[in-house]
């Protein structure tokens, strides 16, 4: 069987930046076991795999390691695959996805997600996680992520991970959220996820369903600008609508091809 690869760079408007993903157009969903082999032989965060099903369509996102309940930057490359490579003729996608339905349309070359908002709680920070770090945080929080708060973005851009330590606990499918307020944007961020192949997640949309009511609160703004400081940089505009967030940003796609299963 041959199925086509489509690798896209998300939440960045250049090649290199932001966070890979690949998008698997199917006819028919295959097996599980199969779906995580070919996430695997992809070697990146995540691939999206999805089944037009006319009104909507399924969508469900893999890492290397485990299905995941939600994926902000492979949404977004799946909405760039479809309506920038395959054009896709309706104006509004909507994904039928583990976390809900969601909705991303398109304006002025960005991609407007529309995801369920988490409001973090305050909570205590495990001791295998508070071991693995180099600089420990002012506040703890936890949705389906820890999400813990530094006074700058010096430190965020400063924190090292002891992986032999921080492996030695299992959030599936969460993981670690750092964050502080931004110098040039209103807040920074990176994310790790223990166990996982892929230690530090380029962007992650996903945390942002978290990161925006927390910093929304906390900065009494509705609309804001966000930066993840991970190697490759991303940049999200974001929007809190009570219980729901838009993140928006653009995409860039990096290469087409074909694959083939047995």
């Amino acid at each position: 069987m041959k199925l086509d690869l489509y690798q896209i760079d998300a939440f960045t408007n250049t090649i290199f930046g932001g966070n890979p993903a690949c998008v698997v157009p199917l006819d028919e969903w295959l097996s599980d076991d199969l779906l995580l082999k070919i996430t695997k032989e992809n070697a990146v965060a995540e691939t999206a795999f999805y089944v037009d099903k006319g009104d909507k369509i399924h969508l469900r996102w893999f890492t290397p390691d485990i299905e995941m309940d939600l994926c902000g930057h492979a949404t977004l490359a799946t909405a760039h695959c479809l309506k920038s490579i395959l054009n896709y003729p309706k104006d509004k996608i909507i994904f039928e996805t583990l976390s809900g339905d969601l909705t991303v349309f398109m304006q002025n070359d960005f991609y407007f997600l529309d995801f369920p908002s988490r409001m973090p709680l305050i909570s205590k920070l495990p001791e295998i996680i508070e071991k693995s770090l180099n600089i420990l945080p002012k506040e703890v929080f936890k949705s389906r992520d820890y999400v813990l708060i530094y006074d700058s973005q010096e430190d965020i851009k400063n924190i090292k991970i002891d992986r032999q330590t921080f492996d030695q606990i299992n959030l599936n499918p969460g993981g670690v959220i750092v964050t502080s307020k931004g110098n040039d944007c209103d807040f920074v961020s990176r994310f790790f996820t223990p166990q996982a192949l892929i230690l530090e997640d380029p962007v992650t949309g996903s945390a942002h369903c978290s990161l925006i009511p927390f910093w929304s609160k906390r900065l009494n703004k509705k609309e804001l600008s966000a930066m993840q400081i991970s190697e490759r940089v991303g940049t999200l505009n974001c929007q809190d609508k009570n219980d729901r967030v838009i993140i928006s940003g653009q995409a860039k796609t990096y290469s087409i091809g074909t694959f083939w299963i047995d």
